[in-house]
């Protein structure tokens, strides 16, 4: 059985151009350390290439995951059940998202994602595998609240929002969207959540500047996208790619650095960079089991279990929705 045909709630300009985007990335552009939020990485082109990325030798957070979702199988299943609405923030992960759904014998599944080709081809991959299943697939930009299909509306929900994509956002961005999931699966909800872990730093840089060279051409792609939708005429042989470990933030950066004096025009506006400029397109804090704790406390979550793989490289929490007080 094929995935719905869904709903699509991205805002696009008379040229089909996303205008959350050409604001996003007119603004970033525009400030004096030039950066672009993480998400708009996930164009079509983008997405197959992070696919290709959790593949690659260097790249742990995607083995560590699954092998918590295989090995705790069971106690999955006992802590949430069977009957919910899986709600994914994003396309859906080919390993990570079925392993989810064996476990607990879902009512229905509904990717949320801004790349609409990558999210509906993704959602009829995962209904050939569960073709009893129901897949509503819903094409948002779930840093706002979305509006899931009617058809899940009573059913219970259990968010999944693996791969510790919440370490892509600084903790502010990151309290705002919980607080937006929360408002998305309603009362009574619960929230599976991965958060990478703090650890060597040899180990994390290599994660993100792999030796095959895939990180890279990810981090690029964002240039090319832009040239792309956004008439831009970034050189793109001008940029490198960088990553680097920032301790006192407890993050590793991504940027695409000047390799020498440029100018370029995005969207009828003129930009330049000195060499050694750069455009912070990436961020990916690593937790702590009290930042992650004190991270989702702030966010309308409250944790009930944790778990993390053998060598406790990676964590998973499951959280339930936390009941508003009026006092402590």
């Amino acid at each position: 059985m094929a995935a719905e045909q869904g709903l699509s709630l991205v805002d696009l300009d008379r040229d089909g151009v996303d205008t959350a985007f050409r604001e996003d990335v007119l603004q970033g552009l525009s400030e004096p350390q030039k950066a672009i939020p993480a998400r708009w990485f996930y164009d079509d082109e983008g997405s197959e290439l992070f696919e290709e990325i959790t593949r690659l030798p260097e790249y742990y957070p995607t083995r560590a995951e699954t092998e918590i979702l295989t090995d705790r199988c069971d106690e999955f299943r006992t802590m949430i059940g069977g009957g919910r609405a899986v709600v994914e923030f994003g396309s859906g992960s080919s390993v990570k998202t079925p392993l989810l759904l064996n476990c607990i014998d879902p009512a229905a599944y509904v990717p949320l994602d801004i790349a609409g080709d990558f999210l509906r081809s993704s959602a009829d991959a995962l209904s050939a595998k569960f073709p009893g299943l129901p897949v509503y697939p819903v094409e948002a930009d779930f840093v706002r609240k979305v509006e899931l299909p009617i058809e899940v509306t009573a059913m219970p929900k259990l968010g999944f929002f693996p791969g510790s994509t919440i370490g892509n956002m600084v903790a502010r961005t990151a309290v705002d969207l919980l607080r937006t999931m929360r408002a998305t699966l309603g009362e009574g909800s619960q929230l599976l959540i991965g958060m990478d872990l703090v650890k060597d730093q040899a180990i994390l840089e290599a994660a993100y500047d792999d030796a095959a060279g895939v990180t890279a051409r990810f981090n690029l792609n964002l240039a090319h996208r832009i040239n792309r939708e956004l008439n831009g005429t970034i050189p793109i042989d001008a940029l490198r790619h960088v990553a680097r470990w920032n301790d006192a933030y407890s993050r590793i950066e991504m940027h695409l650095e000047a390799l020498r004096p440029i100018e370029f025009g995005v969207s009828g506006h003129r930009f330049s960079m000195g060499e050694g400029d750069t455009i912070h397109t990436e961020n990916s804090h690593k937790f702590s089991r009290r930042s992650g704790t004190t991270l989702l406390l702030a966010g309308g979550w409250t944790p009930r279990q944790r778990w993390t793989d053998r060598e406790e490289r990676f964590s998973l929490i499951l959280a339930d929705a936390t009941v508003p007080r009026s006092a402590p």
